[in-house]
């Protein structure tokens, strides 16, 4: 089948880009070389919407990091996703730092970002386990986290309803240009379209070499990463940056929407494409490194570590653009941070760059029908709901209180969960202390019998992750 527009990539970045496209009277395809929508890059990172203060000035990343960020409150209204606008403080703790700090804070000023300059004694009044050598603190109220697989999951649902298709474990090996547009060479067969979209990520300058050759080139930088469990959720109600350097943002800490604390990200550069370990000296500079900003640290409530990849340019900047020889082609080339924070804006970025043919349709879809609802109940609304619905009552997961029922509507809506991880994405079933240890075969008992699969296909995350060779019975709980 021939598509008008087809778009390489289901992370935050290209999920952003079909649900603002999806308004248009054309079809839409989004392809993924993996088993689940925005599970590399927009799954393992800081998860931050940045106020805009620290992309360099007359960059494209200091122009979308601001106008994403006053966009994300009426998105994740519109998609019913998580967004808790918690702040955040920029913490100078050396006089060296002086000359960043106030260039930071004349971006700020410049940008119309709010802002205020804080005293010692004002910062340790509201975070007292900042440093006690802190002496200024750039506070940035705009600062706000989200969970971007959710962003991301919840625009393609609503991109779905508006007549959008995903294929995912969908991966392009060739591109040919013709008259018409492009041949996408995939696993999946030949995929004709009219515009192409290259969001692919780590990938994306492959992608694009697959067209034409690219004087751009992806370096990988790996971040890793602590999770603290909720009984730390106090330690900061702020993210904490310290000043940023050359090679990012530094070693912060990152309350969560869910009440988890993160400590990192470093920031390595590595070869490889798929490097998502763990490393004992990137831990150690995790751990050693957060102590420049903060003190009583409570690294006895860690609960997991984790490590994700950002597809960085020595350019340091965002390239977002046709290809050179095909006005139909745009490529999206070093995403990496603030993408997250960027993404609606880059969305009408590309929507603006590509001056589509198609008209507007009469009526489209902008919010999304798809939630979960029972969380939001009060104890007697969910005791009532369980009367009609037992499954609702069963709890899978004891860590995160996350019931069968939650469990079975996120494998049957639009993107449905097929995997262990994907559950755990959706609804959070091994996000808590025992990480998965209870729950996570009665999840795989529940994601057979609603899929119609063996326990031994289950797949905890891509094809080829089976959890169990042997099945020998049930749970009595599942």
């Amino acid at each position: 089948m021939k598509y008008d527009i087809t778009i390489i990539g289901s992370g935050i970045i290209g999920s952003s880009i079909a649900y603002y496209l999806s308004k248009y009277d054309c079809s839409i395809l989004v392809v993924d070389k993996e088993n689940d929508v925005a599970n590399e890059v927009s799954m393992a990172n800081s998860a931050i919407v940045h106020a805009g203060h620290d992309p360099k000035p007359g960059t494209l990343k200091g122009e979308l990091n601001v106008k994403g960020n006053r966009m994300y409150p009426k998105l994740c209204e519109d998609l019913g996703a998580s967004y808790v606008n918690c702040g955040a403080f920029t913490v100078m703790y050396s006089e060296e730092q002086r000359e960043t700090f106030n260039d930071l804070v004349e971006r700020a000023k410049q940008r119309n970002i709010p802002y205020e300059i804080l005293s010692k004694e004002e910062a340790l009044a509201q975070e007292e386990n900042i440093t006690d050598n802190v002496i200024q603190v750039l506070s940035l109220p705009t600062t706000s986290i989200v969970i971007p697989w959710e962003i991301a999951l919840k625009e393609l649902q609503v991109a779905i309803l508006n007549g959008a298709e995903v294929k995912l474990n969908c991966e392009v090996n060739g591109i040919d240009a013709n008259d018409n547009g492009f041949i996408l060479h995939t696993n999946q067969g030949d995929i004709e379209s009219t515009y192409v979209i290259n969001s692919a990520g780590l990938f994306s300058d492959v992608v694009a070499n697959m067209l034409e050759p690219q004087e751009y080139e992806i370096n990988t930088r790996r971040g890793e990463y602590f999770v603290l469990s909720h009984d730390a959720k106090d330690f900061v109600n702020h993210i904490i940056y310290p000043i940023p350097t050359s090679k990012g943002k530094g070693i912060l800490a990152v309350p969560t929407v869910d009440k988890n604390i993160l400590l990192g990200p470093t920031a390595d550069k590595i070869d490889s494409k798929y490097g998502i370990n763990t490393t004992a000296d990137g831990l150690n500079q995790v751990r050693t490194s957060i102590f420049n900003c903060l003190k009583n640290v409570p690294l006895h409530h860690i609960i997991r570590t984790f490590a994700g990849i950002r597809p960085s340019l020595e350019y340091r900047d965002f390239i977002i653009k046709k290809a050179d020889n095909y006005d139909h082609f745009i490529n999206l080339i070093g995403i990496d941070s603030p993408g997250i924070a960027s993404a609606p804006a880059i969305a009408e970025y590309v929507e603006n760059l590509m001056d589509l043919p198609y008209p507007i349709k009469d009526s489209y879809e902008t919010k999304n029908p798809y939630h979960n609802a029972f969380q939001n109940m009060s104890v007697e609304e969910k005791d009532a709901y369980i009367k009609t619905h037992p499954e609702y009552g069963n709890i899978v997961c004891r860590c995160e209180q996350i019931s069968e029922g939650e469990i079975i509507d996120c494998i049957h809506q639009p993107l449905g969960a097929t995997s262990i991880k994907a559950v755990k994405k959706r609804v959070r079933p091994g996000m808590g202390k025992c990480q998965g240890g209870f729950c996570q075969p009665l999840v795989l008992e529940i994601l057979a019998r609603e899929l119609h699969i063996k326990p031994e296909e289950v797949l905890y995350d891509q094809i080829g992750s089976n959890v169990v060779l042997d099945w020998k019975g049930g749970h009595e709980d599942a």
